[in-house]
């Protein structure tokens, strides 16, 4: 339940950006430094933070440990995750970015198939291919309906060019993100913490974004001052904060894909402050009432997946019991 929580709270965070993103787009900006200028912002920041806890160093051991590793990882995690996005704010409103983002929580339950745990059997631990949580794939998939449901009513005014290029790119970045986070969890396997991984991530990725940025400085010329101190306040709500936030909550979690999928779930929510910031900030008309009930399913979905979180928590607790 408390990993769900947390889970939320980044939800928060992570709005910021798609509403800030489709307001950098609005008033003329390049995704190409939408994009670099976000992870510019955050690695300083990372950096100070990693440094005053005095773990610099283990970080540069781990990464060198698997350098080939945490370069394609970082890759996939953030460069394949963010571009993508920040590519589709300029086809499609913050609202229809969220919305198709979430296929995120279903992507990450079918992406278990890839990894591996280790059991104990008569012979000795050994590893097995993880199964998908089924049930937790039903209420993710219940979750996936009111989100439908939510954009129905703003998707028909939509043309096609809108749907294809506002959409595609961001079905990229569902499977990236989860697939990313959970690949340098198993690299990493907790011998760092969190804020060392969001650091080294962004550090290996550093190499994509420089050539991401100077494409745009070709293209468009240096990215204007508006879009700088919106692209900074991005880097640190939805870089830091809510990214520390999700690889925390899910590092949690990491050996129990039922619990995995809940906390992945949580950021559903986006959608509902994603449509609540765009009111405020970008003057959107108000949902109808059919996007109030997409609302309303999300909402229950998000019960359910925290009804279940808890019943996986009782049944670990009586299993350990037993077994003392």
């Amino acid at each position: 339940m408390k990993d769900m929580m947390i889970g939320i709270m980044a939800s928060a965070f992570f709005a910021v950006t798609f509403i800030l993103n489709r307001s950098m787009e609005v008033a003329g900006g390049s995704w190409f430094w939408s994009s670099s200028l976000r992870f510019f912002s955050m690695l300083p920041l990372l950096f100070l933070l990693v440094l005053f806890r005095k773990n610099v160093k283990p970080l540069w051991a781990e990464i060198l440990r698997k350098p080939l590793q945490w370069m394609l990882w970082s890759f996939v995690g953030f460069v394949m995750f963010y571009a993508p996005l920040t590519y589709s704010a300029a086809y499609g409103p913050g609202w229809l970015i969220a919305g198709t983002w979430q296929l995120t929580i279903v992507a990450g339950t079918l992406l278990s198939v890839l990894f591996y745990e280790t059991v104990q059997t008569k012979d000795g631990p050994i590893k097995v291919r993880k199964k998908i949580p089924l049930t937790s794939l039903m209420v993710s998939v219940f979750i996936l309906v009111g989100i439908v449901i939510l954009q129905i009513p703003n998707a028909q005014s939509l043309s096609g060019k809108e749907v294809l290029l506002g959409i595609g790119p961001v079905l990229v970045a569902a499977f990236a993100f989860p697939l990313g986070n959970r690949k340098m969890m198993e690299v990493c396997d907790g011998r760092i913490d969190t804020f060392q991984r969001v650091l080294g991530m962004t550090i290996v990725s550093m190499p994509f974004w420089m050539v991401i940025s100077l494409i745009g400085f070709i293209k468009v010329g240096l990215p204007p001052t508006s879009q700088v101190s919106q692209s900074i306040i991005v880097g640190v709500s939805s870089g830091v904060i809510a990214t520390t936030l999700l690889f925390f909550a899910t590092n949690n979690v990491r050996h129990h894909p039922g619990k995995l999928a809940a906390v992945e779930a949580t950021q559903s929510m986006q959608v509902i402050f994603v449509i609540v910031g765009e009111m405020l900030v970008l003057s959107i008309p108000a949902p109808s009432s059919m996007a109030i009930f997409g609302v309303a399913i999300i909402i229950i979905g998000m019960a359910l997946h925290s009804y279940m979180s808890y019943r996986l928590n009782k049944v670990s607790e009586n299993t350990a019991v037993r077994a003392s």
